[in-house]
């Protein structure tokens, strides 16, 4: 049987193996990293840690086997994290020195932690909320992403958000296709730079 639950700190290990083996535009990133929990302590570990309440798993025989977890107000979640959870990690991942274009996987994702990124601000100010979803190739197909994505959202409108954004990596094409199909709208000029690489996507509830 497989059931979608609120994500508990139980679930942190398997949730950092998610987002690794999900974590190449959709594809297994381990031959990439050395250390395979750099991906999840970036995309999606936070959320787990610093907001439970909107984290939701997939779980079936075999275990948790997917994630959605996202935050109400971005700017107030990127404060937290400048406070409760990148120190830490950047004390323990010096920042990468030398030419970036030639630094491998694990210095790249390193970088992101001393420097973190989200949606350009003309974003945010319009779909204040966002969200990051993976799912293992098992569970793909029968409908689970789907039954997720409307776990959060429900719940998110039982809340009072209004809105709410995502950014996909231009190489996954399925990732776009899904988000797509999903009631979002691709964003463009003027809230998206044309130099903008991440495929950014916005959803009024």
């Amino acid at each position: 049987m497989t059931t979608i639950r609120q994500a508990q700190s139980d679930d942190l290990d398997q949730i950092y193996t998610i987002s690794l083996v999900t974590g190449d535009s959709g594809q297994d990133a381990t031959p990439l990293h050395r250390d395979g929990k750099l991906i999840g302590h970036i995309y999606s570990a936070p959320y787990v840690v610093l907001s439970p309440t909107t984290a939701f798993v997939v779980e079936d025989a075999e275990g948790v086997a997917g994630y959605i977890v996202g935050a109400y107000d971005t700017r107030a979640f990127e404060a937290q994290l400048e406070r409760d959870w990148w120190p830490a990690l950047r004390n323990a991942n010096p920042e990468p020195q030398g030419d970036p274009e030639l630094w491998d996987a694990d210095q790249k994702r390193i970088a992101a932690i001393h420097h973190p990124s989200f949606a350009p601000a003309a974003i945010i100010d319009v779909f204040p909320a966002h969200i990051h979803m993976n799912l293992l190739s098992r569970l793909r197909g029968q409908g689970m992403g789907t039954k997720l994505l409307d776990t959060w959202l429900s719940q998110a409108r039982r809340d009072g958000i209004t809105a709410v954004h995502l950014g996909a990596s231009a190489t996954n094409a399925g990732g776009i296709g899904f988000w797509g199909s999903r009631g979002f709208e691709r964003l463009g000029p003027p809230l998206v730079e044309p130099s903008e690489r991440t495929v950014w996507f916005g959803q009024m509830l």
